[in-house]
């Protein structure tokens, strides 16, 4: 599915960021530990095992733990100390914790419904369809989001086989897009809404998740047309696709008489 921020678990109403990394769930080491020890100070708790582990041990951290990008409490994306199911029954091994049985029956859960979604895609599609309405979305919304990501997710494949790296290039070919499609990139897009954190997608209505998706389709479709290889190619690229988006955007507003662009952001239930 369409990784687009850190994603959220919960166990005893402690937050445990986590990221799929060649479809394997990786945990931020420093949530797993606040949730274990309650420390006031993980960081340091988690500094100070990790220097226990080399001494007494001899156990590097490379062996243990990974650094990828997680979102932060800032909205920001930070280089964390992250391990996967197998790493994190280690750590916890040397965790005193009355809570760090039922850690690691919730942890192989975790585990076991990723193995089940890579083995049948069509049950993380189910999953993000529940979470949704659980949210409080429309059934024609989510059939939309979904199909968004779908189309997102081919266009990144596009991208990472024509010569484009994940992260700063993906962010640069999005934004071009975005600017063609909508005439802000998502940066502004997301202060139109007055989001900080939050999913931008996730707070589109229909006509903006259609725009989204013709302008991302109509760029995959380009890049496949013309065979497009490096950076700048895809960029050109891009530009374009976003602009058929943006042409069929500006033709409505001009028959509605009002901007498609929204200050509207979805609030939940009851709200």
């Amino acid at each position: 599915m369409e990784q687009i921020s850190t994603q959220i678990s919960i166990f005893k109403n402690k937050k445990i960021r986590k990221i799929l990394h060649k479809n394997e769930w990786f945990f931020s080491v420093v949530d797993v530990v606040e949730a274990l020890t309650e420390s006031i100070n993980p960081r340091d708790y988690w500094f100070k095992l990790k220097t226990r582990f080399e001494n007494e041990e001899g156990l590097q951290l490379s062996t243990v733990c990974l650094q990828l990008k997680l979102e932060s409490s800032d909205g920001k994306n930070y280089l964390t100390d992250c391990a996967n199911t197998e790493g994190i029954f280690r750590i916890i091994q040397s965790i005193p914790s009355p809570k760090a049985e039922p850690f690691k029956r919730w942890l192989a859960k975790v585990g076991f419904e990723r193995v089940k979604e890579i083995e049948d895609p069509e049950l993380a599609t189910k999953r993000t369809r529940m979470l949704y309405r659980m949210k409080g979305y429309s059934d024609g919304w989510i059939e939309k989001r979904i199909r968004g990501i779908a189309i997102r997710e081919e266009l990144t494949d596009e991208w990472k086989n024509r010569g484009a790296r994940e992260d700063k290039d993906y962010e640069l070919l999005t934004s071009e897009i975005s600017k063609a499609t909508f005439g802000v990139t998502p940066l502004e897009y997301k202060k139109i809404k007055g989001l900080k954190k939050e999913n931008l997608r996730d707070h589109m209505d229909d006509f903006e998740l259609i725009f989204n998706m013709l302008g991302e389709k109509s760029t995959t479709e380009i890049h496949k047309n013309e065979d497009s290889k490096g950076v700048e190619k895809l960029k050109v690229d891009a530009k374009r696709g976003g602009n058929i988006a943006g042409g069929a955007r500006k033709q409505l507003e001009k028959e509605l008489g009002r901007s498609i662009v929204s200050k509207k952001k979805f609030l939940g239930k009851g709200k």
